[in-house]
C-alpha cells in the first residue's frame, strides 16, 4: 500500500500580504537609501569642490552648505515647488528698489542678491524666500552649475544658503547691505525641508567634514560657522519643459 503523499497547507493571503510588505520595507528603506547615497558620493564634481565662494574684488564670501543634482529645469521647478522665488538680475534700478522696500518696510519677493564667485563665474541661479512682510529679512540661496556630469548626464548644483538678518553697513566697505546670520547650518537645514515638503526632493545624503575650517568672515565682515557638512539632495526628474 502507498503512502500518500501530504498535503502542504496553502499559504494564507496573510502570509503573503506580510511578505510583500517586508520585501516593500526593505527595498525602501535599506537598499534604495543606500544605493542614493552611494550615487550622490561618487558624483564626480564633489571630488574637487571648493569650500567657498568670494567676492568680485577675491574677498572670501559665503561658505557652500548644499548641493542638489538634477537638470536646470528639475532646480527652477523644486525651488519654485518649495515657494522660493527667482532673485531678480542685480542692476541698479532693483538695488533702488530694494533699497525704498527696505525703508518703507513692504515686501519685495524677487529682490536681487548681490553676485559671488565660484570657480571663476558669479552664480548661475538664485533665489530667495521672503520673511513675512519685512524686505530686510529673507531666506536666500546662490546655486552654480558644475561643469562635470554623473553617469546620467546631470550636473551637480553647489549652493550657499545664507539668512538675511537685517539691512545695515557692510564692515568691510561701509556700503548698505544684507547683515547675514553666522549659523549657515541652520539655513541648509532649513532648506532641505522645504525641499522635502514640496516633494521634488527624492534623496539627502551628507558629506561629513566638508569644511575644514569651520568659521570665518564672508564678504561684508559678517562672521560664519559651520559643522562642516554639505547636504547633498537627488531631485525628481521630470523630463524638459515643452
Amino acid at each position: 500500500m502507498e503512502t500518500p503523499t501530504p498535503v502542504r497547507p496553502r499559504r494564507s493571503w496573510f502570509a503573503t500580504l506580510a511578505i510583500i510588505v517586508a520585501a516593500y520595507l526593505i527595498v525602501a528603506y535599506v537598499l534604495m537609501p543606500q544605493f542614493w547615497k552611494r550615487y550622490t558620493h561618487r558624483h564626480p564634481a564633489l571630488e574637487d569642490m571648493p569650500g567657498i565662494t568670494h567676492t568680485g574684488s577675491g574677498i572670501p564670501g559665503d561658505p557652500l552648505n548644499v548641493a542638489l543634482i538634477g537638470s536646470r529645469h528639475d532646480m527652477m521647478r523644486a525651488m519654485v515647488a518649495a515657494k522660493w522665488y527667482p532673485a531678480d538680475p542685480l542692476t541698479l534700478k532693483s538695488c533702488l528698489e530694494i533699497a525704498e522696500a527696505s525703508v518703507l518696510k513692504r515686501p519685495y519677493d524677487e529682490a536681487p542678491v548681490s553676485n559671488l564667485f565660484l570657480w571663476g563665474r558669479k552664480e548661475d541661479l538664485a533665489f530667495e524666500q521672503p520673511v513675512g512682510n519685512d524686505p530686510r529679512k529673507r531666506h536666500h540661496v546662490r546655486f552654480w552649475k558644475s561643469e562635470k556630469l554623473d553617469d546620467q548626464g546631470r550636473p551637480l548644483w553647489v549652493g550657499s544658503a545664507v539668512y538675511d538678518e537685517h539691512v545695515g553697513l557692510s564692515r568691510t566697505t561701509g556700503q548698505v547691505t544684507h547683515v547675514t546670520a553666522p549659523d549657515v547650518d541652520a539655513e541648509r537645514d532649513y532648506l532641505f525641508q522645504d525641499l522635502q515638503k514640496s516633494g521634488d526632493l527624492l534623496d539627502k545624503s551628507i558629506v561629513p567634514d566638508f569644511h575644514k575650517v569651520r568659521e570665518g568672515k564672508n564678504g561684508g565682515g559678517d562672521p560664519w560657522k559651520t559643522d562642516g557638512s554639505l547636504y547633498v539632495g537627488v531631485l525628481r526628474a521630470t523630463g524638459k519643459p515643452q
